[in-house]
């Protein structure tokens, strides 16, 4: 009778021309049925104390690992959520992506990202893509998925969340900041700190975001009668922001300006220090975020925080929430913002 050292060497001699450990290794080491492995990987099956344990051992010995993606698609039920987004190094992003992911993790779900940012045909091939494996949810957090691509989803299960990204044309989830809010506190801040000739800034990305924040502000400056100077060029960037500092400031005598992100503010803060103006004695500045860089002892900005608990809390709700077709059970949820009084705004007047 084959003892376990004997089934121990068998197995390492049958495995040399494989590069995984099978179930059906651990079964054979063990001694028991192949379904008594998976019983046993498989929470709340019933398996007795006597082979949980003998499968256990035999997995630490051979260094199995369960394979979660067969394991989906035998029970329909995967694991795996996946992301798309694009310019994941922007500080916003990166911190986005970073809490989305570990908070996933403990839920017992994985990240499955796909970088946008090389999609010059849209997203829609990288959501087809995603769908191969058997995700549970889609998350977009940058670009919009054409309609067909949605009742794909629909069709297979899988929940779409749209993240700070808002089309009335697509049946998906939408979770968005309340960026016209914040825009609308960023304007009345600087009236309020006594600011008459004002500016905002923004780049030539053009993003949903952006432009939500931009004409909110905009529109809240001219119902005080004052018409904003506004500048939009370039890429998302800290550089942007500094170009627009020296450009706009050498044409303007600007006392406010509002910049739609804090990336873009902390650039402009040090363009226009390096034009003469003091922070916040002859120009206040405001962002939008409250990204980590924000609260640094050279910038010290004031900002419109949106909380990224909130938005990460209401993407997990979204996953948890069961699918009942097209369109029957969405949900359009803005988050609320605060304003993050610090160094940059003159006192109110």
């Amino acid at each position: 009778m084959a003892t376990s050292s004997d089934r121990e060497d068998h197995l390492k001699r049958d495995r040399a021309t494989r590069n995984f450990v099978t179930a059906e290794d651990v079964a054979k080491l063990a001694g028991v049925s192949r379904s008594a492995v998976s019983r046993t990987f498989t929470p709340g099956a019933s398996v007795s104390a006597d082979v949980r344990h003998r499968v256990q051992e035999a997995a630490k010995t051979l260094g199995y690992r369960v394979n979660r993606l067969a394991s989906s698609l035998i029970s329909d039920q995967s694991n795996l959520v996946g992301v798309v987004g694009a310019n994941l190094s922007l500080p916003f992003m990166a911190r986005q992506l970073d809490e989305l992911s570990r908070a996933l993790l403990r839920r017992g779900l994985q990240c499955l990202l796909l970088n946008a940012a090389e999609a010059e045909q849209g997203i829609a091939p990288l959501i087809e893509l995603i769908l191969e494996f058997r995700v549970r949810a889609i998350v977009v957090m940058s670009g919009s998925p054409p309609s067909s691509i949605i009742d794909e989803c629909v069709a297979n299960g899988v929940r779409v969340i749209l993240v700070n990204r808002q089309d009335d044309d697509i049946e998906a989830d939408t979770i968005i900041s309340d960026d016209i809010g914040g825009a609308h506190i960023a304007a009345r801040r600087l009236i309020a700190a006594g600011c008459r000739r004002i500016g905002v800034v923004g780049s030539g990305a053009r993003t949903p975001t952006q432009i939500r924040r931009r004409v909110a502000f905009m529109d809240c400056i001219r119902e005080e009668g004052i018409e904003p100077i506004a500048w939009a060029s370039g890429e998302t960037t800290y550089e942007t922001g500094l170009v627009a500092g020296r450009e706009l400031l050498a044409s303007h005598d600007l006392d406010g300006v509002f910049c739609v992100t804090d990336l873009l503010a902390l650039g402009f803060l040090d363009g226009a220090r390096g034009t003469g103006r003091r922070i916040p004695e002859d120009l206040s500045v405001i962002g939008f975020d409250d990204i980590p860089q924000s609260a640094w002892d050279p910038y010290r900005l004031t900002t419109v925080r949106q909380s990224m608990s909130d938005l990460t809390g209401s993407v997990l709700a979204a996953i948890d929430r069961e699918m009942h077709g097209k369109g029957k059970d969405l949900v359009h949820e803005v988050l609320p913002i605060e304003l993050v009084e610090r160094s940059t705004v003159r006192n109110l007047a």
